[in-house]
């Protein structure tokens, strides 16, 4: 639309069954585009169904980290949405309790199972 700006936000969490291996780090593995193409498509799911789903425009995942536990990995990515006049200042405040609820208390993601305390949502 005109007069609309990309704007980017950055979303981590952490996975307790999603074993971490050191190729999950390597960009170019197979395992990574695997895990990275699933991540997206449960990612991009959740927030188009959210408050800024009009706007959205997509993730991309940054990265796979090694978490606290062998079954830990944390996932980092960066979303896009449009910004402009009809969208209301992102408020990301709201948008990871919007995800909260959606990923059932930060405990669900499609069938990955979360860390309560590892969603983070930042504009």
């Amino acid at each position: 639309s005109p007069g609309a700006i990309t704007e980017h936000f950055t979303l981590n969490f952490t996975t307790t069954n999603l074993m971490f291996t050191t190729d999950l780090q390597t960009p170019n593995s197979r395992k990574f585009r695997s895990t990275e193409k699933i991540m997206k498509h449960y990612i991009d799911s959740l927030l188009q169904k959210s408050s800024i789903g009009p706007h959205f425009t997509g993730c991309k995942v940054t990265g796979f980290r090694s978490g606290r536990h062998s079954d830990d990995t944390k996932v980092d990515a960066v979303c896009s949405y449009k910004d402009n006049a009809s969208l209301a200042r992102f408020d990301r405040e709201k948008l990871y309790q919007e995800l909260s609820t959606m990923t059932n208390n930060v405990t669900k993601l499609g069938h990955y199972s979360l860390d309560r305390s590892s969603l983070y949502v930042d504009g």
